[in-house]
């Protein structure tokens, strides 16, 4: 017997505690069926588990009524002659007395049981490996569903979660995710997935050491499989880029997850909280010009391209560009140069950056420009330039000259100095009046002066702005 524990533990994956288990119950399903039922029943194995014995347990008396329970004392004594009234007594029984039909019970009973416990235990080791990645090979396909056989189960990859570019074959092997893992009648039913996104996390787990042991991590996954994946990145360290260590040298890495992926193209960008920069990233392999925030709110933004890279941004039928909306998670509308030029966007950009920080002339230090860098800002503070009009102030030389400022971060703020900056010159009113064509000179006639409510200088009924300080004007008349 237990030759045959021992083989049933390497066939089963069961464990010895649990065959023990089931022999019991089986000998006690034989027993109830012969006797009418156990209560009385005990099994006992001995020390090596070799040998398994069931024994009635019955109560000494003078005068039996039920002898399935109880046993006579004289009976008794020839079994144990210090038997005495009222004692119990164990008496072994041989399992060849059973019939034809408690045998049959018993079998059954320890099928079922076996059964169930394998159902339990492989369901307990598959519900653990859920996003896990398994292989398996081909078995069948029915209905476009494909049956995996994965050693101890089998395993199903319905039709809607095989990619559209694989084609199998019997025998063939196949890497997949673990989505779910269910109790059915049948057996276990173990759902296997190479749509899902997390299939592409795993892959990336195993083919990049610095994402399994989280140096670089994932920020987003997007994928319509079989066609396109784009996957945002970032790392944890300085000195590890973090597209670099996905692509691998000489593209090593990124070649075997697409080989992987039938082919699939997959695009890694770098993740970057700045929505402008994040935006730019996701619509790779174009290259964006420019980025404008249209509603913040509303997550809308308006990307401006080249000409000859609007049908990449794009993408064929808008994948790209939908992708892209999916990764950053907000609605991009992609123009080119002339497009944009055609669109009133520019009044449409400032007041949405007005509603959000204020007018662009209360924006004086380099760190309050919307969509700026830290890490640019924390570089000119470094250099002890805080505000923009320094930064404006300072030659060509002395901006070559910065520590720790490349001409990127130099060029970047400049554009945002441009497009959310208003300058204006700091002139004399004296030499601001001298520049005002008096056009009571030109005319012949004389134009009346006024002061400006805000800052003073002086100004004409004709002026919409004061000259000096920028604030709107408007004149009123009384009738005499």
């Amino acid at each position: 017997m237990s030759d045959a524990i021992r083989q049933l533990i390497q066939d089963k994956g069961i464990s010895e505690e649990l065959i023990l288990k089931t022999i019991e119950n089986t000998l006690l399903a034989a027993y109830k069926r012969r006797y009418g039922n156990a209560d009385n029943a005990i099994v006992r194995f001995n020390e090596d588990n070799r040998i398994v014995s069931i024994y009635a347990q019955k109560k000494i008396v003078d005068g039996v009524y039920d002898p399935s329970a109880e046993i006579d004392l004289e009976e008794a004594r020839e079994l144990n002659p210090d038997a005495e009234l009222g004692d119990e007594l164990l008496i072994e029984v041989d399992p060849r007395d059973f019939d034809r039909i408690a045998v049959q019970s018993a079998k059954q009973t320890a099928h079922q049981t076996i059964r169930e416990i394998q159902k339990d235990s492989l369901y307990s080791e598959f519900k653990d490996k859920i996003g896990e990645i398994i292989i398996g090979y081909y078995q069948r396909e029915r209905n476009g569903t494909i049956y995996v056989d994965l050693g101890k189960v089998e395993g199903i990859l319905p039709k809607k979660y095989q990619s559209p570019r694989e084609l199998y074959h019997v025998n063939d092997r196949i890497k997949a995710l673990i989505t779910e893992v269910n109790k059915t009648p049948a057996g276990l039913q173990v759902v296997l997935s190479r749509t899902h996104t997390e299939f592409v996390r795993a892959i990336f787990e195993l083919e990049v050491p610095e994402i399994y042991d989280k140096t670089v991590e994932i920020h987003k996954i997007v994928r319509e499989a079989g066609y396109r994946t784009k996957l945002a990145v970032y790392s944890n360290r300085d000195d590890v880029d973090p597209v670099g260590a996905c692509v691998g040298l000489k593209g090593v890495r990124i070649q075997a997850v697409i080989r992987e992926l039938e082919g699939e193209k997959v695009d890694i960008l770098k993740y970057d909280p700045d929505p402008r920069r994040f935006i730019k990233n996701a619509l790779s392999p174009a290259e964006v010009r420019d980025v404008l925030i249209l509603d913040e709110g509303k997550h809308q933004a308006l990307a401006v391209v080249a000409e000859s890279q609007l049908s990449l941004a794009i993408g064929k039928q808008g994948l790209n560009v939908r992708l892209a909306n999916r990764l950053v998670d907000w609605n991009i509308d992609v123009k080119t140069d002339a497009q944009f030029e055609e669109m009133d966007i520019a009044s449409e950009s400032r007041r949405a950056v007005s509603e959000l920080f204020g007018d662009s002339e209360e924006i004086s230090r380099i760190s309050e420009l919307p969509g700026i860098a830290k890490e640019i800002a924390e570089g000119f503070m470094e250099n002890n330039i805080e505000f923009i009009e320094d930064f404006l102030a300072l030659s060509e030389e002395e901006i070559t000259n910065l520590k720790g400022i490349t001409p990127s971060q130099i060029e970047e703020l400049r554009k945002l100095i441009e497009e959310f900056v208003e300058i204006v010159e700091d002139e004399d009113t004296e030499d601001i009046e001298e520049e005002i064509p008096d056009e009571s000179t030109e005319t012949g006639e004389e134009t009346e002066e006024y002061e400006c409510p805000e800052c003073g200088s002086k100004i004409t009924v004709d002026m919409t702005n004061c000259p000096v300080c920028g604030i709107g004007l408007s004149f009123q008349y009384e009738d005499e």
